[in-house]
């Protein structure tokens, strides 16, 4: 009312769970019987989650369920405003359709803000005042009113206002932007404004992959964590879009460092793959996504699609003279040839594409994370020391850009040599600062391959009941990155090394029993439970700097905490 004295409370839409309370009640008062059971539970939760929880919107769904399952509702949600109407005339008109409440709301807009509302409903996920600015403004909506605009459509809660990791973000809740889009639309302006969006969004992948290798490394992390839904937009937009292909796969390919840093794997490769059925016409953009096809793939161990895509990369590179491409081609060939514990292959590979960054400048964290594969060859031939000297020197070149991402593998080379030299003490700590710096980051293949060499000294330390635990948490991560240790005899000598310790001194029955337990944790309570060293049976506990929200172990009642003996 924006009067003195007056003081805002937000009233948030129902959470699910209420909601589908709402849903069952009025469902059951128009169709004597229903209730929620096994069989349509998952079905109401998610219609009364893509409802966002709006009591009208839900009851109006309810009532469809004289003549539709909640399977068949949430399969038409598509159309929700023709589809939620209702027939009571004890209410009144604006009550009885969806359209015609979320209508009334509109009226009362000025031209203005009705402008703005139906350009934000682009905005796939939360959005920022920089994205609403250059996005919505122009054509009726100058730039420096955005903000004035903006804040009446908040005042009004078409819009609101929320705090995350990276500053103030807005939001629209789904039905308001379904009614915003249908008036995008209806003003033949809905093609511009996605192509505006797509425009924004692009130059912030291209802006995140260059400032991924700088201090604000774990800032780009999340800011690429809060704009996923609208990426995942422009991406959307780029491969359904005529002459859009090559946009789409230099965005998907520019997403590398997210797809293979922050544990998205099966989602790189999702749009990767979409991105390279398509002709693009562009051999730079396609080169790019071939190459990052083909390192998700190493990873995951789909030995076939990644030599594929390499090859073709390679191939294709040396056609069209594009030495960046080429480089990269050798540089991930070579870490096909190290999961598959060929080290002379890898070796060769590997020195030859870092001679061909050095000739062009290359220099990133994929450069630094070739120096370090190279390292991890050496080091698997019994080649420690030149080992350490590529990985140190690895290390001062991420100290000097803030890099934090390739340190961490660094660290868990140099913990691997710092353990085969016999000092026991100083690889635990570089493996547990690399195990904090790859959950930070969520990055799930660097989680896991610390937290199986940290169960090989657990055992070694006197804990096999532990170490098994810690075994345990691993294969529950495995799935999500690819074959556990890659299928490879070398990074699977830790884990091997280990399982047969702990049986030893175990037991069979267990051994498994301990390992049952870990793979109950999450992959936070993991972390937080790797990340305490143990003496004598004794834990001592080191903080590791998680993400706000990570607390706790995790661990059920009954289940092994750090030091207890299964």
């Amino acid at each position: 009312l924006d009067t003195g004295g007056e003081r805002i409370f937000p009233l948030a839409p129902l959470p699910t769970a209420d909601a589908a309370a709402l849903f069952a009640d009025r469902a059951a008062a128009g169709l004597p019987g229903f209730a929620l059971d096994e069989a349509n539970e998952a079905d109401v939760t998610e219609l009364c989650r893509r409802l966002d929880g709006i009591p009208l919107a839900v009851e109006l769904a309810a009532g469809r369920l004289r003549a539709l399952s909640p399977a068949q509702l949430l399969s038409r949600l598509g159309d929700r405003f023709a589809l939620l109407t209702g027939t009571r005339r004890d209410v009144p008109p604006r009550h009885q359709t969806l359209r015609t409440a979320i209508g009334w709301s509109h009226e009362l807009c000025t031209t203005g803000e009705r402008l703005l509302w139906s350009r934000l409903s682009v905005f796939c996920g939360p959005f920022d005042l920089e994205a609403v600015e250059y996005i919505c403004s122009g054509e009726g909506l100058h730039a420096d009113d955005v903000l004035d605009v903006l804040g009446e459509l908040l005042a009004q809660s078409v819009v609101a206002r929320e705090e995350g990791p990276t500053g103030v973000r807005y939001r629209m809740l789904d039905t308001v932007r379904a009614y915003g889009a249908d008036w995008l639309e209806a003003t033949g302006d809905a093609a511009r404004m996605r192509r505006r969006h797509r425009d924004w969004y692009m130059g912030l992948a291209t802006w995140c992959e260059l400032d991924w290798f700088s201090p604000r490394q774990a800032r780009v992390a999340e800011l690429v964590d809060c704009e996923l839904p609208n990426l995942r937009g422009a991406l959307e937009y780029c491969l359904t879009e005529p002459d859009e292909t090559h946009l789409g796969q230099y965005l998907a390919g520019s997403l590398w460092f997210y797809w293979v840093g922050c544990g998205r794997l099966a989602e790189g490769r999702h749009w990767l793959d979409r991105a390279l059925e398509l002709d693009g016409d562009h051999d730079d953009s396609r080169l790019k996504a071939l190459w990052v096809l083909g390192y998700v793939a190493v990873l995951q161990g789909d030995t076939v699609a990644a030599l594929a895509a390499l090859q073709e990369c390679k191939d294709e590179a040396e056609r069209t003279g594009s030495a960046i491409a080429g480089a990269y081609a050798v540089h991930r060939i070579g870490c096909l040839a190290l999961l598959a514990d060929d080290m002379e292959r890898a070796e060769s590979l590997l020195r030859s594409a870092l001679d061909q960054y050095h000739e062009i400048g290359e220099l990133n964290s994929n450069v630094l994370m070739g120096q370090v594969e190279l390292a991890m060859a050496l080091a698997f031939r019994g080649e420690i020391a030149d080992a350490v000297v590529l990985c140190e020197d690895v290390r001062q070149v991420c100290e000097d850009h803030g890099e934090r991402w390739t340190l961490a593998y660094a660290l868990y080379v140099l913990g691997f040599a710092a353990w085969t030299r016999g000092e026991p003490a100083t690889a635990r700590d570089l493996v547990m600062q690399c195990l904090a710096l790859d959950h930070a980051f969520n990055d799930l293949l660097g989680t896991v391959l610390a937290i199986e060499l940290l169960a090989l000294f657990t055992a070694v330390e006197g804990d096999p009941a532990e170490a098994a635990v810690l075994q345990g948490a691993a294969s529950r991560i495995w799935p999500s990155v690819g074959p556990p240790l890659f299928g490879s005899g070398n990074f699977g000598g830790p884990h091997a090394l280990c399982e047969a310790q702990a049986r030893e001194q175990l037991g069979d029955a267990r051994y498994e029993e301990c390992l049952a337990a870990g793979a109950r944790l999450t992959a936070d309570a993991a972390v937080s439970r790797a990340l305490r060293t143990h003496a004598g049976g004794n834990a001592k506990t080191r903080r590791p700097p998680l993400r706000e929200g990570r607390t706790g172990d995790g661990l059920k009642q009954g289940e092994l905490r750090p030091g207890q003996r299964a």
